[in-house]
């Protein structure tokens, strides 16, 4: 069994909203591999206050009401919030939903204690910007050396998001500073970008098998993926891989948490452009093939065999 932190920006039960994020809390508690000790919020998808709410709803919802939800940073390191339409999209869904208490305390301390509790068993899997996982950092550098692993979804590295507004990985460009910091800090990391992620597809066939399943999770997880689909439909008509299906960025940084094997990994060292705002969040792979590479800091996902991860996927939730 292997004990995980897994901190997000969830949005996943606000109309219109990105899903994969639940999805992946989802499939954390479902994979029999995974103990979900904690979860921790930031702010992404949506502000931080609705994640943590989402968060707790969801949770609820799965009855598994026991996994204590820490709210954690409301605005990146250094750069001023961006009005996304994402967040945009979710600003009342605090008037929906019923209020329910998270855990006291902050996410960067509670991660710091979980982690320094148990030095080498604590996996942080942070599938939001990475702002929460530095200010651990500057709280306790020793976390680099005492977390076992950090798997992160985020970068674009063989590619190029192709978007001048957006021209880095959305969790990186929100928070460049903060994913500078994590790629300084020695820690075992691993990261899940969009390389691969795009590949991993939920489409209108796959909700529509989850709603048949009857479970409440299942007919919830159906409806908000066609409202999510809709959605891409609409507003990234440019994009032939947006139209009946989403991708499941969140669940595969998740699912090679205990399947590692589900994607071929590549030493690399990587910098993030955090300075500029025309490369802003740009992550930079150099995938040491010279005759003199820098020292790696981590490795970057290159290829993922998508039927394993799909059946895989499929399977566990349909389970719930």
């Amino acid at each position: 069994m292997r004990r995980i932190i897994l901190d997000t920006d969830l949005a996943m039960g606000a109309p219109g909203s990105d899903i994969d994020d639940g999805f992946a809390l989802a499939l954390a508690l479902a994979d029999p591999e995974l103990d979900v000790d904690l979860v921790t919020t930031v702010n992404g998808n949506t502000d931080v206050d609705t994640a943590t709410l989402l968060c707790l709803e969801l949770l609820h919802r799965l009855g598994r009401t026991d996994v204590p939800v820490v709210r954690g940073a409301s605005r990146p390191l250094l750069r001023p919030l961006h009005d996304t339409p994402a967040r945009q999209r979710v600003r009342d869904v605090r008037e929906q939903v019923p209020a329910r208490e998270p855990a006291p305390g902050q996410a960067a301390a509670a991660i710091v204690e979980h982690v320094m509790a148990s030095p080498g068993e604590i996996t942080l899997v942070p599938i939001g910007p990475l702002t929460n996982v530095a200010l651990a950092l500057a709280m306790e550098p020793r976390v680099a050396q005492n977390v076992k692993a950090v798997v992160c979804m985020g970068g674009v590295f063989l590619e190029h998001t192709n978007r001048a507004g957006m021209p880095g990985e959305f969790n990186i460009w929100v928070d460049p500073d903060a994913a500078a910091v994590v790629l300084r800090s020695g820690a075992p990391l691993r990261f899940v970008g969009l390389d691969v992620t795009l590949q991993v597809r939920l489409t209108r066939a796959h909700a529509a098998q989850l709603a048949a399943g009857g479970s409440d999770f299942g007919t919830f997880a159906a409806e908000y993926t066609q409202g999510w689909i809709d959605h891409l439909e609409k507003h990234v008509p440019g994009d032939p891989r947006e139209h009946g299906s989403c991708a499941m960025h969140d669940p595969l940084a998740v699912a090679v948490v205990s399947r590692p094997d589900l994607v071929t990994w590549r030493p690399a060292y990587v910098q993030v452009e955090a300075r500029g705002d025309v490369a802003r969040g740009v992550t930079i792979a150099d995938l040491l093939t010279t005759d003199d590479p820098p020292a790696a800091n981590c490795e970057i996902a290159t290829a993922v065999d998508v039927d394993a991860f799909t059946s895989l996927f499929l399977e566990r939730i349909s389970a719930l």
